[in-house]
């Protein structure tokens, strides 16, 4: 058994005096030493020039809308201020002789001027007069909001006002003219025009006129942006502790870049106590002797890039760099990076962290279709690359610096590659949102789907010169709900499932509603402004899977969500999926056009799930109602009339089914019913070698004809799951993928009875280390603020705090489950000989049990009682 190294083989007071002598002298401030003047990070646009627009943000200082350009030619980010005079406002429904005798709006210093407007009440149709409150700081406008009775429009940013109102894009090209940018629409050939058009030949008026405009969107260029990928390393005394960056109290030892113009540099600093000697490496190195110089250097490198890439920037890197800087007595002016809103501002240009980024769940979901689990750097780039970071069997603080500078340099590289793989797919990826969003590159890098939708929605309410309805008045229109809900929590009754049999079944094929959702909105005419409204001509009645009439859509006019998610949709399945696979244009060609048809897949799957989510702007109950009620009809239609022709379905959920062993004649004829009936394309998404199932909904391993595997449900996601239970399930998962007929069953089932016996043996016999065995949980609070309960992670964190161990947020807990008043212990304190094995057998049930069923083999054969006789152990 391997000794486990512990917190007491670092000597706390050896390790604190390290610390002391690691910091660096910091040199006080010279009062005479002259300050640098406030710098202007970026040039203004020139006249006539074109540039791709990234990033539209406002200048506090200047009053004024300010855009970031793109400048291909030079490699270079610009900046144009506005010159329309474009000012922050809000609307209200009172007359300005009202508004005149509401002291705290018109008395308010940043107050304006009034003006009135007229507006298209998205319902009727009608004009509307309206109140325009026009300030002059876009911060008035929420202190004056509350002074009267309704204000419309007053809760957007102002610089997504100021897209709105402008009509710009982020993500197209431009020219200035006159100061003002003008877009630059793509030149298209005549045939790629009518084919596009064609697609849309049977549609709706206004979805006909909106096609014009959303063409540019799909076909102009994307620019390949400078970009640079950083990454710190910083001095660490503690293991798992992760630096305040706020503090910045330990030195930065290295500083990493990768670029996609080919640059790889790391520069690192020389200390006496770790083996300075460099060999060769395929990245250049640059040592210095004082923290701060290394600092200045790397300022001077970033300025030559418009965009910088970090992976968890905005909590660590760049604020941790800002505020480093500034104890090494760089003045504010000297730093290029700022931080506003817990955000990391890049001043010479654009800063994206894509650890948010991937964390958006609709990226992950519907770009990348579930293939990393997890969201730090090590698990997106595996999964999507191949490639991981450099594994390390001590500090960071410790290394040599021959192996400090290999690891600092994968991670800028890695980092970079997430942008640059699959001819630059993530980074066509992010220009495409911010296109179809009408955001900025920041914004739309940290922000959820929902709030890309929102904004999409709310350019489309201006474009059109509608109101932007308050919430409030949506829920009095359209909140009548007729269903109970199933799932806790939720208003209404979502969608059908169709509870599977537990077993092993061969030669499966999954048929899916191809974004049944989304679809459905566009099929039935589903939008807030036409579910339930008063003085409709055109009804259609929703019913559900009972035949129930719950809500009607009116049909005298086309809803706004439907025709813009119909719009997508029909891109997406009519144009660019059919242009992604076509083997008459390049590889390079098939490439963009993928990442298109990618991008409009993230905004019509994610759809319907915002707009039934009550948060959402908006959010209309029976809008969400009516299209789970439609869904729930049309799945359960087709699964009896699969049934009536002899198929056998195992499993149905929302918007696909398992069918076992289906004949070519009998996928055929089920596919043309459904769209003869409903309108709606039924396709084959899978056809699986297998599929083992637990008889749990959500709960199936599917196994496909070339190996690989599909899991749902089955396999423990958190991050926090002890690395042995990682290890066994994988064991299990490549055991199970040999299976190749019913005859394997029964040899397979054995092995996989063999596997839970030496799972418990090792347990029982103390043969995983400590490490192995370890939950590991970020610390996100001070102790102190846990006061109504008290976390596992945090009960191991206060036992570490009483040995004399500084404990603070952002630190990585470590800890295990023991025989003990608390039930856990530190890894640093704990012993193998305290391990509760049956806590340990508990989480090893939870993973394996699921998996086990479909084999018929029953978890309570190993209960702790009667496991010992099953596997004739003798406990010891």
């Amino acid at each position: 058994m391997a000794r486990q190294i512990t917190l007491f083989d670092f000597t706390l007071k050896k390790e604190q005096n390290k610390d002391e002598s690691r910091k660096e002298e910091i040199p006080h401030a010279n009062i005479n030493e002259e300050r640098r003047k406030p710098k202007e990070w970026i040039k203004e646009a020139e006249e006539g020039k074109s540039y791709f627009l990234l990033q539209v943000d406002y200048d506090g200082k200047k009053s004024k809308a300010v855009c970031k350009l793109y400048d291909k030619e030079t490699k270079k980010i610009y900046i144009l201020y506005d010159n329309t005079g474009h000012k922050p406002y809000f609307l209200t429904d009172i007359d300005p002789e009202k508004v005149n005798k509401i002291p705290k709006v018109v008395r308010d210093p940043s107050f304006d001027h009034l003006e009135t407007v007229i507006k298209i009440d998205p319902y009727s149709g009608n004009k509307i007069k309206l109140t325009k409150i026009v300030v002059k700081d876009p911060l008035a406008v929420r202190r004056m909001r509350n002074s009267v009775p309704k204000a419309y429009e007053a809760h957007i940013k102002y610089f997504n006002n100021y897209i709105y109102d402008l009509g710009l894009i982020p993500g197209l090209p431009y020219v200035v003219k006159k100061g003002k940018l003008e877009q630059v629409r793509p030149e298209l050939k005549g045939e790629e025009v009518d084919e596009i058009r064609k697609a849309f030949a049977d549609s709706d008026e206004m979805t006909k006129e909106a096609v014009n405009d959303w063409i540019p969107i799909f076909e102009s260029e994307v620019p390949d942006v400078k970009r640079v990928a950083i990454d710190i390393e910083v001095y660490t005394p503690i293991k798992g502790r992760i630096p305040d960056p706020e503090k910045a109290e330990f030195p930065i030892i290295s500083i990493s870049l990768a670029g996609n113009d080919g640059t790889k540099r790391v520069l690192v600093l020389l200390r006496e106590d770790v083996n300075s000697q460099i060999t060769k490496h395929d990245v250049i190195v640059e040592t210095f002797k004082s923290e701060r110089e290394l600092i200045r250097r790397f300022f001077d490198i970033i300025l030559d890039y418009p965009i910088i890439l970090t992976f968890n920037g905005d909590d660590f890197d760049i604020p941790y760099i800002y505020y480093r800087a500034l104890k090494l007595n760089f003045t504010p002016e000297e730093i290029p990076f700022d931080i506003i809103n817990d955000e990391g501002k890049y001043l010479a240009g654009i800063h994206i962290d894509l650890y948010k980024f991937f964390f958006n769940r609709a990226i992950r979901n519907y770009a990348f279709e579930g293939k990393y689990n997890e969201y730090n750097l090590d698990a997106v780039a595996t999964a999507l690359l191949g490639m991981s970071k450099v594994k390390l069997d001590t500090l960071i603080s410790f290394l040599d610096l021959d192996k400090l500078i290999e690891y600092n340099s994968r991670d800028a590289e890695i980092t970079l590659k997430l942008t640059t793989f699959n001819n630059n797919l993530v980074w066509k990826l992010i220009i495409l949102l911010a296109r179809i969003s009408k955001m900025g590159l920041e914004e739309l890098t940290r922000t959820e789907v929902s709030t890309w939708i929102k904004n999409l929605y709310y350019w489309e309410h201006r474009r059109r010169n509608w109101l932007i309805p308050l919430k409030e008045e949506i829920l009095t229109r359209s909140s009548q709900i007729k269903t109970a809900a199933i799932i806790k929590g939720k208003r209404y009754k979502g969608a059908v499932v169709i509870d599977p049999p537990a077993g092993v079944f061969f030669n499966v094929v999954v048929l899916d509603f191809a974004s049944l959702y989304p679809s459905i909105i566009r099929n039935w005419n589903i939008s807030y402004e036409t579910v339930d409204v008063e003085n409709c001509k055109n009804k259609e009645y929703v019913r559900d899977e009972t035949g129930e009439v719950l809500h009607y859509i009116c049909k005298d006019k086309p809803g706004i969500t439907a025709v813009i998610t119909g719009l997508l949709r029909d891109f997406r399945v009519k144009v660019y999926k059919k242009k992604a696979k076509s083997q008459n244009i390049s590889e390079e060609q098939r490439s963009v056009y993928d990442v298109v048809q990618r991008a409009m897949k993230v905004f019509i799957n994610a759809t319907y799930g915002v707009f039934g989510a009550e948060n959402f702007p908006l959010y209309a109950p029976a809008v969400a109602e009516s299209v789970t009620a439609i869904g729930r009809y049309v799945i359960t239609t087709t699964v009896n009339y699969c049934r009536s022709i002899g198929l056998q379905v195992l499993y149905g959920d929302t918007d696909s089914m398992f069918l076992w062993n289906p004949s070519k004649e009998k996928l055929e004829e089920i596919i043309k019913f459904v769209k003869g009936k409903f309108g709606l394309d039924l396709e084959v998404d899978k056809i699986y070698k297998f599929v083992a199932f637990s008889g749990l909904k959500k709960n199936y391993l599917g196994v496909y004809p070339d190996g690989k595997t599909d899991i749902k449900g089955m396999l423990a996601k958190k991050r926090n799951t002890p690395e042995f239970i990682k290890k066994e399930f994988n064991e299990v998962k490549q055991l199970v993928t040999t299976i190749n007929s019913p005859d394997d069953i029964p040899k397979i089932r054995d092995q996989l009875e063999y596997k839970i016996k030496e799972i418990y043996e090792k347990l029982r016999h103390k043969g995983y280390n400590l490490d192995e065995l370890a939950f590991r949980v970020m610390l996100s609070k001070p102790l102190e603020s846990y006061t109504k309960n008290t976390p596992q992670h945090v009960k191991a964190a206060l036992q570490l705090r009483s040995y004399g161990v500084m404990v603070l947020p952002r630190d990585i807990i470590m800890f295990v489950k023991v025989k003990s008043k608390d039930g856990v212990k530190p890894v640093q304190l704990a012993k193998l000989s305290e391990i509760d094995v049956d806590k340990y057998i508990d989480a090893v049930r939870s993973t394996f049990e699921q998996i086990l069923k479909a084999f018929g083999i029953n978890w309570g054969q190993f209960t702790t009682t009667s496991i010992d006789t099953f596997f004739n152990i003798s406990k010891k």
